[in-house]
């Protein structure tokens, strides 16, 4: 079963329980998922700028949009309007085959893994995360990656509250961190 039809037969029943909500409406839903790519070393080399863009577009399964600088930066060598970036916006089939991707393979393989940062969300019901490199990927030959690139996703559903963005997330099946540092600070404050 997809992630989009498991969202709709297993999420949405569970989450309007959960929410206390009467209309399958009222059920936040995810809306997109942009993932970003900084490429700003590529602006000397063309060659990496490249890999960098055919990277993003077999991990994402899209042709990406280049990012250009707003304003030039002497100190960083950016003059305005010079490629810096490169960004893929995915929604619908692609973008539930994306999480389902990121969720049941990519975070798994990172090293080191605990769970995701509960703290990566906006205020408005938006969560972000970033990845130190792209070789997580089931997608990228490791044989042929010339540089080590990090990205940043942002996931954008329709939740008014982060508290419901996390539900929905968690029901997804994004593993967050549980947060047992804030009780052993309170124990070891309690026993001095």
């Amino acid at each position: 079963m997809s992630l989009k039809e498991r969202y709709k037969k297993e999420v949405v029943p569970a989450l309007m329980k959960e929410l206390g909500h009467d209309n399958q409406f009222q059920i936040p839903h995810l809306e997109k998922v942009i993932v970003n790519i900084g490429l700003g070393d590529g602006a000397q080399n063309a060659k990496l700028f490249d890999n960098g863009i055919e990277e993003l577009q077999a991990i994402t399964g899209q042709k990406p949009i280049i990012t250009r600088a707003k304003k030039s930066i002497a100190g960083f060598k950016i003059r305005q309007g010079m490629p810096i970036g490169a960004k893929v916006t995915l929604r619908g089939d692609r973008m539930y085959d994306f999480i389902a991707k990121l969720t049941g393979i990519v975070l798994p393989r990172i090293r080191d893994f605990r769970g995701l940062n509960p703290k990566g969300f906006d205020g408005r019901g938006n969560y972000n995360l970033g990845l130190k490199d792209q070789l997580v990927f089931p997608e990228i030959n490791y044989d042929k990656v010339q540089r080590m690139r990090g990205m940043n996703i942002t996931i954008v559903t329709s939740a008014r509250t982060d508290m419901e963005a996390r539900t929905l997330l968690e029901h997804l099946g994004f593993p967050y961190r549980k947060n047992k540092d804030a009780g052993v600070a309170g124990q070891s404050q309690q026993a001095s």
